[in-house]
């Protein structure tokens, strides 16, 4: 998946190009920019240093559409509205804890090692080790850097890998029928099994 974050004229109101693998582009909003890292540049930047795939963007590359984001060109699949919304209600609670954890990145992205573990010891129910807040650090303070250094009307282009994306659980397995009864000669019942209902295939 192609993302092209532009570096406009600060205060200006931005967008990212979102160009999936299937060819669908979308523009999503990110309000007022400046020299500052744009929030969602901080979320693609620990994402990917972190290789979550259940976060902000390994949902739109396996299809989520989010509210602030518009359809520019592409075909869209069938039903990919039904299946946002199916994605999004089955992982909501994942989405809201990669927001928090590109927050805490962030706000950690500066620390030194001593103050990094001051930090996790301080937030009891945060996921990450120290180690990993290094990583998403050394990596935000590197695309602040090529941000800060775009000049107005300057591109920051980066691929999202297509295997690190959000998936549909699927339909849970049917249940397995329960053995039919049939009668013995002596008048007990025995068990005559069935073969169970088949697995049904995982939607991609």
């Amino acid at each position: 998946m192609r993302v092209t974050f532009v570096r406009l004229a600060d205060h200006e109101w931005g967008h990212v190009a979102i160009e999936r693998d299937d060819g669908v582009v979308y523009h999503m909003n990110t309000g007022p920019l400046t020299g500052q890292t744009p929030h969602d540049l901080v979320h693609y930047t620990v994402e990917d240093a972190l290789g979550i795939a259940d976060g902000i963007w390994g949902a739109i590359a396996g299809g989520v559409v989010f509210r602030s984001m518009r359809h520019v060109s592409g075909r869209r699949p069938p039903h990919a509205a039904e299946r946002s919304r199916e994605l999004i209600r089955e992982h909501r609670d994942r989405l809201r804890n990669a927001e928090l954890i590109g927050g805490l990145c962030e706000r950690s992205a500066d620390l030194s090692a001593e103050q990094l573990a001051r930090f996790v010891a301080g937030e009891p129910s945060l996921a990450l080790t120290v180690e990993q807040l290094a990583v998403a650090g050394a990596a935000l303070r590197e695309a602040g850097a090529r941000w800060s250094a775009l000049p107005v009307g300057g591109r920051l282009e980066l691929r999202w890998p297509g295997h690190r994306r959000l998936r549909a659980a699927g339909p849970a397995p049917a249940p397995t029928e329960p053995p039919a009864r049939s009668r013995s000669r002596r008048g007990r019942t025995t068990a005559r099994p069935r073969p169970s209902a088949g697995s049904r295939r995982r939607t991609p």
